[in-house]
């Protein structure tokens, strides 16, 4: 099988490699999936330069996300799933090889019912930007009547966020950086909208909500977001944030925390409960069968261009990236 890896860390274009790789069997309860396309995280980018630890196998196939068509499973596997379109989730999670691949193996459960009415390339952008937004929301309970921070709207996790919590029932208020931001979180359906460069957030959250404050943040930079988040939040609200770039340690002001009874979640999508786990991919599949979600792929390159895939991601991109692998499957 086609495949790309890479057997050091460093820079997209020179360690990125393209190749024939061994075609993977599926071990007992796997299912193997011939993959339409692949989906570009984050993390992958993260994981290629050494930023996630060291390698635990001389060759790494990056790659969390995808889509296709199951073409082979394991004992322990109905055979009825051959033929069945899925979207994939933690491929590559504790394995060497991910979705950048004509093949994948993945135990059977990751690998999740894809209605027929959904494009392969919105089911490679699922796993990790929609199941963190999903448990991001959804982790401590119902959220309708609720009012929603979410940071970042327009992105790949912060749009799954904002539409997530409007089918919950929420209000959702939403932070952006531009104008065509604020389009893009304007159409997941974000009540409110705030542009950080130009607004005060705090300010205008209290505005909105008459001073009340929030009962959820969904934050995509707890570091450089903390003081915004402890403002708006009311008492026993909760702070869910999936990164911290912008400041890797941040100090945590233990007693403004306390005095509001504020919980805090730091999460990480791999490692989310498995009862959270299968309610998201639940909730996502059965909004897709009824064709409402609203999906942004920004940029398609083909499976032998990953490092040009990676560098995009690298620069910036308002919008899902992604591998087309196999147009027919």
């Amino acid at each position: 099988m086609k495949a790309i890896w890479y057997e050091k860390f460093g820079p997209a274009s020179e360690v990125l490699t393209p190749g024939e790789a061994p075609t993977p069997e599926p071990a007992s309860k796997e299912v193997r999936v011939r993959l339409s396309v692949s989906g570009v995280n984050p993390v992958d980018i993260k994981r290629r330069r050494g930023g996630r630890g060291a390698m635990d196998t001389p060759r790494v196939v990056p790659g969390f996300d995808g889509a296709g068509v199951i073409d082979a499973v394991g004992d322990g596997v109905s055979g009825s799933r051959i033929g069945e379109r899925v979207w994939v989730y933690e491929a590559q999670w504790n394995r060497p090889s991910g979705t950048s691949a004509e093949f994948v193996t993945v135990p059977a459960p990751r690998a999740v019912f894809l209605p027929e009415a959904a494009e392969f390339e919105h089911g490679a952008g699922l796993g990790i930007p929609a199941m963190t937004a999903h448990h991001c929301v959804y982790s401590d309970g119902p959220v309708d009547g609720q009012t929603i921070l979410v940071t970042g709207g327009a992105g790949c996790v912060g749009s799954y966020a904002v539409q997530f919590a409007r089918m919950g029932g929420a209000r959702v208020i939403t932070t952006v950086s531009s104008n065509e931001k604020a389009s893009r979180a304007s159409e997941c359906g974000a009540d409110h909208i705030i542009n950080y460069r130009k607004e005060d957030v705090a300010e205008r959250v209290a505005e909105i909500t008459g001073g009340t404050g929030v009962d959820r943040v969904v934050d995509v930079e707890f570091g450089g977001n903390l003081k915004i988040s402890l403002d708006v939040l009311k008492t026993n609200g909760v702070l869910s944030s999936y990164a911290s770039d912008a400041v890797l340690e941040p100090t945590l002001p233990f007693y403004q925390f306390a005095y509001k009874n504020v919980t805090v979640h730091c999460e990480l999508v791999f490692l989310m409960p498995e009862e959270s786990k299968q309610k998201a991919t639940s909730d996502i599949t059965r909004w897709m069968e009824e064709g409402k979600l609203r999906h942004n792929i920004n940029k398609r390159f083909p499976l032998e261009e990953c490092a040009a895939a990676h560098e995009a991601m690298e620069k910036g991109s308002l919008g899902k990236v992604v591998l087309q692998i196999n147009e027919r499957v």
